[in-house]
């Protein structure tokens, strides 16, 4: 059949959570799900925009192999808690915030001071323990945005302020992503791919926003590969076409000549929908099907507005 490389649709969106949802895109070119798949995948997991806290200092702390007077947990076990706090933050440059609590009490990343502009999207994280009723904690902490991941070493490179400790920070907001591939088909097209791709975030961008942002990603990429060649696009096989019940109308009800028909029927293309599905190339390719038939399908779907 034809070579021709008709582009997809997102058929569904299922919403699992607000953390959570799976995108079915339909119908694809044969191979194409494994492609799309794995390329949004990736660039999901390494590539969305997040925030996260890269360097801190605790009051009284001078680097981080030490343990605090009246805190339950060591700098270390600190530097892992504060590693698992999120963000959501509209800001790209670096956003100072505190954090200030005195007496006895689980210390939560709620106690952080933010803005309108910055919030903490798991504010029940844990971030130390003070078990002396007299005993207080302030921490002053650099919150960066950027994509993937950022070694410890390439913070303490970047640190916004030389007397707070560094931290590697994993920016990206998307935790999981899988993706499956099955087949489908459109009328008479039958090697066809269906993708469903589940996204889970941490909350600080939803799964629609990470999902398009990924697609916008790719687009761009290619874009600028491809320099000033462009491929024509087909239309989607599964777009809307027309009426309902002109799609399932019979080919022998068109009025077609008897050749004409007969030499779709004999490539089992026995509806209007079938019809619709194939490119002119397609129709070119069929067997026993010439210039003169071709005019006289195009016409006819011109009537019925096809």
């Amino acid at each position: 059949m034809s070579k021709v490389i008709h582009n997809p649709t997102l058929a569904n969106i299922e919403q699992h959570s607000p953390l959570s949802a799976t995108f079915t895109v339909e119908p694809l070119h044969s191979g194409y799900g494994m492609t799309l798949g794995n390329s949004l995948r990736r660039v999901l997991l390494s590539s969305i925009s997040g925030s996260a806290i890269t360097s801190f200092k605790i009051e009284g702390v001078t680097h981080e192999f030490t343990t605090i007077p009246g805190i339950k947990e060591d700098v270390v076990d600190i530097m892992l808690n504060l590693k698992n706090i999120r963000f959501k933050n509209v800001f790209d440059d670096p956003i100072e915030l505190s954090l200030d609590v005195k007496g006895a009490g689980v210390v939560k990343a709620s106690a952080i001071k933010t803005t309108g502009d910055i919030q903490v999207v798991n504010p029940q994280q844990v971030i130390a323990t003070i078990d002396d009723p007299k005993g207080s904690m302030h921490i002053d902490f650099i919150v960066e945005t950027g994509r993937g991941y950022r070694t410890i070493e390439e913070s303490s490179d970047k640190r916004v302020h030389s007397d707070m400790i560094a931290l590697d920070a994993v920016f990206g907001p998307v935790k999981r992503v899988r993706y499956n591939v099955s087949a489908t088909r459109v009328g008479q097209v039958t090697d066809l791919d269906k993708l469903s791709l589940t996204v889970d975030t941490d909350g600080s961008i939803t799964p629609q926003d990470a999902f398009e942002e990924a697609a916008a990603i790719l687009v761009n990429q290619y874009t600028a590969l491809a320099g000033s060649t462009r491929v024509e696009a087909a239309p989607s096989l599964a777009a809307d076409t027309g009426d309902e019940g002109e799609l399932d109308t019979p080919i022998e009800d068109l009025n077609l000549t008897a050749r004409t028909a007969n030499a779709l029927i004999n490539n089992d293309i026995r509806t209007v929908q079938d019809l619709v599905n194939l490119s002119e190339v397609d129709l070119r390719e069929l067997k026993g099907f010439g210039s003169k038939a071709l005019d006289e399908v195009k016409d006819k779907l011109a009537e019925l507005e096809l």
